[in-house]
């Protein structure tokens, strides 16, 4: 029998199996397992997202799976009609080694779509690359060294405030023919679009980048992290890079998209890569004469780059979405 003492009160024993150490409980969740769940039940950014891996490896690997030569005239089967056309219209000229028809001069669309599709991918990958490694370059060195936070953000005012698309075209007018003559005509343009995009489009990265660094540098871990002596480097490349990841992502998917439009509309001046060079803003300029008779021929290039677009549009909402940990517990 219990004892009892004064001031205390009866209670039933507790069992023992209550006294013994429950098992763990199922570790929780990683936050990546959180981001894909979250960017899974964005329907759009997955169709986008795979309409831009498919167009992708689609000019990665057409080339081997289609090997016509895009720039190869063929007269004998010029003005070929694509195969979808004979659907409707008995006399169209088609010809099923050509599905996407001819132009004018016998080359063959589709290769010229695929050849094209490289070119304007190439293009947008490397000047958005660019243009990030800029624009989060002076966001963290203005967000974070407050003497140089003014002169920096100034530049950026001023780069705003330029119109775009004439300076690339004074820029193209100017470095054209040196750097043709250094590297070649299509690599030398290469160098010069990526180069013009990459330097004119890094001011909302930067500003981005910039207001999130503002709001880290007084978090408690970066306090601490000061404390203790760490270098500004280490405390940029460690704790404050790595918090503002997810910014920058979105930031690179709008930036691919600038790209691509503004190198479509480079090669629609006629400004861009050689005439004989096929690119999908090329393809449009050579079609708008004959566009009446021939409309696919704008149709096809215009529905690659208003895809390939529109993908990455809508992988960078998703990618917002379910990079925001506001949004994700939603």
């Amino acid at each position: 029998m219990a004892c009892l003492t004064r001031g205390s009160v009866m209670t039933d024993p507790v069992p023992i199996a209550a006294l013994q150490d429950k098992e763990p409980s199922a570790p929780p969740a990683s936050k990546w397992k959180d981001v894909w769940a979250q960017f899974s039940k964005h329907k759009g950014a997955l169709l986008g997202g795979g309409f831009l891996v498919f167009i992708t490896l689609a000019v990665l690997v057409g080339p081997w799976v289609w090997p016509l030569d895009p720039q190869a005239l063929d007269i004998r089967n010029k003005d070929l009609r694509p195969i979808y056309t004979a659907l409707w219209d008995g006399e169209a000229k088609v010809s099923w080694g050509h599905p996407f028809g001819t132009d004018n001069l016998g080359r063959d669309q589709l290769a010229q779509m695929i050849y094209g599709g490289r070119a304007s991918m190439a293009v947008g990958w490397a000047a958005m690359v660019l243009s990030l490694l800029i624009g989060t370059g002076i966001g963290v060195i203005a967000g974070f060294f407050r003497r140089l936070d003014g002169p920096l953000m100034r530049l950026t005012d001023l780069f705003l405030s330029l119109p775009i698309l004439p300076l690339l075209l004074v820029a193209v007018t100017l470095f054209r023919q040196p750097l043709r003559a250094n590297f070649g005509p299509e690599g030398g343009m290469f160098i010069l679009i990526v180069t013009v995009i990459g330097i004119t489009s890094w001011m909302p990265t930067a500003r981005i980048v910039r207001g999130d660094i503002l709001a880290l540098k007084e978090r408690e871990f970066i306090l601490a992290a000061r404390s203790i002596g760490t270098k500004p480097f280490k405390i940029i490349s460690r704790h404050l890079l790595p918090n503002v990841l997810s910014p920058i992502m979105v930031s690179a998917t709008l930036g691919l998209a600038t790209a691509i439009i503004t190198e479509s509309a480079l090669s629609f001046l006629g400004v861009g890569f050689p005439s004989d060079f096929p690119t999908w803003g090329k393809m449009l300029a050579d079609a708008v004469p004959r566009m009446e008779e021939f409309p696919e021929r704008v149709m096809l290039p215009g529905i690659a780059i208003s895809l390939t677009v529109l993908g990455v549009n809508y992988l960078g909402d998703g990618l917002r979405d379910a990079l925001d940990p506001r949004i994700r517990g939603r």
